[in-house]
């Protein structure tokens, strides 16, 4: 559907009616990666969108198309754009990037100071993030709020997260700092001339991390749950 019959704007009280749709499209993509945040309840949402802190899209004749909401950590210092989610059958339509515009606008609305930042394992996120203004970081620039890294249990690769003492991990992580960033258009430029580097990386990056983890049979081929993330990051 054209983008242009798709209305992107802050989520209202009235807009709880699709906290359940929400909820259940973030758990079955969730499943159907690999990876994902902690399972949110309607209820969690609907805390969201009263308080004036989550972006919803829907088309001019009332149907959900996606969702992103704010979160905040460390007192404010810190925050995420989190719960990014598209119908299925709108995705790859450029909407993503329009409600993380919007998020990340009301985020800096809300939080001019705040670091805004984001992990993430998909080439097409950092890509918006990067044209938002975003850069890649390490782990340590993040918020060191236990309540954010508590987030992660749910994930597949949380093992992994762990044992690399919180420091990597299968994701990326990207960090606006409104004190000291490039500008957007240098890191899209960055990012157009870098964007098979970080293919090489993601991958030398997913087979470094997983391996340690690969169990073997007794003819030493790779067996158990993660080889199944092989294949789903392609290696």
């Amino acid at each position: 559907m054209d983008n242009q019959q798709i209305i992107v704007r802050v989520a209202t009280p009235d807009d709880k009616v699709y906290s359940k749709t929400i909820t259940d499209e973030m758990e079955s993509s969730a499943a159907a990666r690999g990876t994902g945040i902690a399972k949110r309840s309607p209820e969690y949402i609907e805390q969201k969108i009263d308080e004036g802190k989550a972006v919803i899209a829907l088309t001019t004749g009332g149907k959900w198309v996606g969702f992103c909401y704010i979160e905040t950590w460390s007192h404010g210092e810190y925050v995420a754009n989190s719960g990014l989610i598209v119908a299925p059958e709108f995705r790859k339509s450029g909407v993503a990037k329009l409600i993380k515009q919007k998020i990340f606008n009301l985020s800096r609305q809300k939080y001019p100071e705040a670091k805004i930042f984001g992990l993430t394992t998909g080439l097409a996120v950092m890509k918006i993030n990067s044209d938002l203004g975003y850069e890649p970081v390490t782990y340590s620039e993040l918020t060191q709020d236990e309540a954010f890294w508590a987030g992660c249990k749910s994930c597949v690769n949380y093992d992994i997260l762990m044992s690399k003492d919180r420091k990597n991990c299968m994701c990326t992580a990207m960090l606006y700092d409104p004190k000291d960033h490039y500008e957007p258009e240098e890191t899209k430029e960055f990012f157009k001339e870098n964007v098979k580097g970080f293919e090489r990386l993601l991958r030398f990056k997913q087979w470094k991390l997983l391996r340690p983890f690969m169990k073997k049979d007794k003819d030493g081929n790779s067996t158990g749950r993660l080889k199944s993330l092989f294949h789903l990051f392609h290696l």
